[in-house]
């Protein structure tokens, strides 16, 4: 079947399929040729994801699959397309076992899941959810000032026809998705399946240092208002609260003005991702980061705005969906599929609150994601494959 193309990756070896770029048509057309090849009936959803079903779906009471084709900057190979590509893989072994299915199937590709050109994660899932509102989509820009609107119409799509997708998700009676574990929990307990029991809490917070802008080589210490130093003491300060409170904090994105190297700057913006295993431990983290860059930015007399850019509460899978898909995974074996947590977002997360979803996980045994390192092994994926199988056919039949 092939993976789908993705554009020239650059000199890190990893992907760079932003939304609505070149890049992502390529994954959309490869998407498109698959369902087709296979007899399936593609539709173009009013938000710009794709779906691909066997059946009729007026019929309701749908099991679908899928994931997403998207990567984060200079992202893996694994996280998303694994989903969508096992997916179709899936499709085909349940076609070469005769399998009889009473509900019809799709698989799903969900536009732009990784944010990384509009800085917001799932907003293909989150509008059909109704989960982001036409007016904060048509607000969303990129690095270049570009608008989703615009990004969509110079793509070929129409921006106006955004928004929730009710009917659309009462055809859905089941969503599954298949993701490479983001961790390491399976290849440390020798399992090669895993099923999600819950996202982390998790959210996005920007850190604005306004300060002003001098002569790196002729501006005294005592007369710098510099808002790098406070930005670089918050950096230290959200990896030592995470770390107490057993939770994860993240300054992975840095925007400089003027940015030179011979100028003091006079903003230094910063975006934190935060993600914790309980909402009152994530309130905690985030309560004293901010304390403590408040302070820093007094004492060096720089201004300091924060803003919450997104957030996703804690996510708890559908409990009967969950066990269902145990029970069939342990069919004819004495082996329990290991539950586990997951502190990453995804859009089964987003979906869970209109439709029952669930979540497989395929071992990653160097344990990295959203990079060129991120991995599963063939058999691996095999496996992954055969369980996704034995799930749509457990819930296909009636």
């Amino acid at each position: 079947m092939g993976a789908p193309r993705p554009a020239p990756p650059p000199p890190s070896g990893g992907y760079r399929r932003f939304a609505w770029t070149a890049a992502d048509a390529e994954c959309r057309a490869w998407f498109e040729e698959q369902a087709r090849s296979r007899g399936l009936t593609c539709e173009l959803d009013r938000n710009g994801n794709q779906w691909a079903w066997l059946g009729d779906p007026a019929q309701g009471d749908a099991v679908v699959t899928g994931s997403h084709l998207d990567s984060v900057p200079d992202g893996g190979a694994f996280d998303g397309p694994l989903g969508v590509v096992s997916a179709f893989a899936a499709l085909d072994e349940l076609r070469a076992r005769g399998a009889r299915l009473d509900r019809p199937l799709a698989v799903v590709n969900f536009g732009d899941e990784e944010g990384a050109r509009f800085g917001l994660a799932c907003v293909g899932s989150r509008l059909t959810a109704g989960a982001l509102t036409v007016e904060q989509a048509h607000r969303l820009t990129d690095g270049d000032g570009i608008t989703l609107p615009q990004a969509m119409e110079a793509a070929g799509y129409d921006p106006e026809a955004i928004g929730p997708d009710p009917e659309r998700l009462a055809r859905i009676g089941a969503f599954v998705e298949l993701h490479v574990e983001q961790g390491r929990a399976l290849d440390l307990s020798g399992d090669r399946i895993g099923i999600a029991s819950a996202i982390w809490p998790h959210g996005r917070w920007r850190f604005d240092f306004r300060g002003e802008a001098n002569h790196a080589g002729t501006t005294r210490p005592a007369d710098r208002r510099d808002p790098m130093l406070p930005y670089a003491e918050t950096v230290l300060a959200a990896r030592r609260e995470a770390e107490l409170a057993g939770a994860v904090a993240t300054f992975g994105k840095i925007s400089v003005e003027p940015n030179g190297v011979n100028a003091i700057p006079s903003l230094v913006r910063g975006w934190l991702d935060s993600r914790a295993a309980g909402q009152e431990t994530l309130d905690t983290v985030l309560t004293a980061i901010e304390k403590t860059a408040r302070a820093h930015a007094e004492r060096h007399g720089v201004d300091l705005d924060v803003v919450r850019e997104s957030f996703t509460p804690v996510v708890e899978f559908d409990h009967a969906l969950r066990d269902e898909l145990a029970r069939i995974l342990g069919i004819g074996t004495d082996l329990k599929v290991p539950v586990l947590g997951t502190g990453a977002g995804h859009d089964a997360g987003i979906l869970s609150g209109s439709v029952p979803t669930a979540m497989l996980f395929v071992r990653n045994p160097t344990g990295v994601s959203h990079s060129p390192a991120e991995f599963a092994a063939e058999d691996d994926c095999t496996a992954g494959v055969s369980a996704l199988a034995d799930v749509l056919e457990g819930l296909a039949r009636r």
